[in-house]
Parts: structure tokens; C-alpha cells; sequence
């Protein structure tokens, strides 16, 4: 277990951050909806890749978020999309960004100021140094474990996402991250928690309890470990 120093010890608790699968849209519709519905997902972002490898993708993603978005409306959820600032701004909603997939300053230019704008950081802490600077709401920083999402991403070494935590920036931690396996990261000051598989690959009857199951581990997020 990550036994954080007093520098990184964290006073609140970290906020779910769901992303979409690709799931057939009706049955990802339904998903989103059972898990927004319990109230406990703080941060929504479309992510549809096998959508935008179809020929017409953009026009169906487009169709998709719009829906999405008007959903989480609802809840009262914002939304980011990845990768596509020209979409985000069209759609009003916030964009998560890789690193060769688009710059900072454009989207901040391009987006309202109360949008929330994402970096992927992977494991560098001078690309979390990098985002903070060019004024990225949150860096992400991950794997931390081997993900279904993106298997063949590397994983980050433990002392990493320490000194990332120590940056000034929010932090979002991602890949493959469970119910199970969180506590590897209790007491860090992590602003969010990526989870795609762990919550979306259920079906949907299951995903409100694997949310609740979520919100009980987070509330121990600051209990010092027996």
C-alpha cells in the first residue's frame, strides 16, 4: 500500500469519474442513466472510439453526446468529451485531452471558462507540471493498474503518483481501477477516479449496487489502515 507522506495526506474524499464504454448506444443509455441516478458520479465523459472509427462517426457521436449530455443534465453531472475540442465547444461541455490529441490553450480559448478541461500525464511529472501551467483543470496520471480499457498501457510507479499529488493540480487517477483495489490509494489527495470497466461493463441491474459499493470504500478514503 502507498503510505503517503504528511505533505500528501488528503482532507477530502475523491469524486467518481465514469466514463462511457463502447456498448450499443440504447444499452449504454441505460447504464449511464442507473449509474447517475444513485447520485454518487461527479463527472461524466464520452469516450466512444469504436463510434468515431465508423465513416459517419463524427454525425453519430455528435447525435449520441446530445443525448448524453441532456441526461446528465438531469443528475445535475457535468460533462467532458474526449479528444474533440470543436465537439465540446458545439455541445457546450467540457474535453479531456491526450497529449498528441490537442492543445490547452485552444480549448481554453474555445470552451467557457467554467468548463473543465483534462490532461492525460501518464506517469510524467513534468507533463503534470506542464497541464498545471497551461491551465488544465485536472492532470491524469495512470495506469495504475492494468487496464481491460487499454491493456497494453504502462503502468505508473507508486512514487510518481505521489509527486504528481504534490503539483497544485487536481489529480485524476485511471486504469484499472476497482472497488477492490482503490484502497492501494487511500488517503492520497486525488481529486477523481477514472473508471470505466469496473462500473460499465456490468449489466445494468448491477450498477447502481457496484456504485454504492464505490461510495462505501471512498468514505473511508482518510481512516488510517489498522
Amino acid at each position: 500500500m502507498i503510505q503517503p507522506s504528511v505533505s500528501t495526506v488528503s482532507h477530502t474524499i475523491p469524486k467518481l469519474y465514469l466514463l462511457t464504454n463502447d456498448d450499443e448506444f440504447s444499452l449504454l443509455y441505460q447504464k449511464l442513466e442507473a449509474a447517475l441516478a444513485t447520485g454518487l458520479i461527479a463527472l461524466l465523459q464520452i469516450r466512444r472510439k469504436q463510434i468515431l472509427a465508423l465513416p459517419d462517426g463524427e454525425s453519430v457521436l455528435y447525435k449520441e453526446a446530445l443525448q448524453i449530455v441532456n441526461l446528465a443534465k438531469t443528475y445535475n453531472v457535468p460533462v467532458s468529451i474526449n479528444d474533440n475540442i470543436a465537439l465540446a465547444e458545439k455541445l457546450g461541455i467540457g474535453v479531456h485531452l491526450g497529449q498528441q490529441d490537442g492543445d490547452l490553450s485552444e480549448a481554453a480559448q474555445s470552451l467557457a471558462p467554467k468548463q473543465i478541461i483534462g490532461r492525460t500525464c501518464h506517469g510524467d511529472i513534468t507533463l503534470v507540471k506542464a497541464a498545471k501551467n497551461e491551465g488544465a483543470s485536472y492532470a491524469a496520471m495512470g495506469a495504475i493498474f492494468v487496464s481491460t480499457t487499454k491493456p497494453n498501457a504502462a503502468t505508473i510507479l507508486r512514487q510518481q503518483l505521489i509527486e504528481g499529488c504534490q503539483q497544485d493540480i487536481k489529480i485524476c487517477v485511471i486504469g484499472g481501477l476497482t472497488a477492490e483495489n482503490i484502497s492501494e490509494l487511500a488517503g492520497l489527495p486525488i481529486a477523481y477516479i477514472a473508471i470505466v470497466g469496473d462500473i460499465m461493463d456490468l449489466p445494468v441491474h448491477q450498477i447502481a449496487m457496484r456504485c454504492q459499493q464505490w461510495h462505501q470504500v471512498l468514505n473511508k478514503w482518510n481512516v488510517p489502515a489498522e
